[in-house]
């Protein structure tokens, strides 16, 4: 693995730690954010590793999946639209409120799990 694939690899390993002290500590919309974190990481660093460029400067995980050249299917296609939508709107307060119902501990625990299935994936095509 080039040491630029590596790198995002470590950051996709971080970011579901993180949502775990989230999660722990009752912050779910934070569970979020770090959930689409951890699965652009992994998408990036796929994305750096099969074609030798720097990844897009996007945050639209369905992109990104296009970018790695992977065909995920229709329904984890469906979970990287949904868990898109936590990056910009989780950091704009304005946005926070719309969200609000989204930040549940049930749905917050929920995405934590697919998302470390998700990521787990991604990690095993760069082995």
């Amino acid at each position: 693995m080039s040491p630029t694939a590596q790198k995002w690899v470590e950051q996709a390993g971080y970011d579901p730690e993180t949502a775990r002290a989230m999660l722990a500590s009752g912050r779910y919309l934070y569970v979020l954010f770090c959930c689409q974190q951890a699965v652009e990481k992994a998408l990036k660093g796929l994305i750096v590793e099969r074609t030798g460029e720097f990844p897009p400067r996007s945050h639209s995980l369905p992109r990104l999946a296009k970018g790695a050249q992977l065909e995920p299917g229709a329904e984890r296609m469906q979970f990287l639209a949904q868990l898109s939508v936590f990056y910009i709107q989780t950091r704009y307060p304005e946005q926070l409120e719309s969200l609000a119902g989204a930040g549940t501990p049930a749905k917050a625990e929920a995405t934590l799990g697919k998302t470390e299935e998700t990521v787990q994936w991604l990690l095993s095509m760069l082995k």
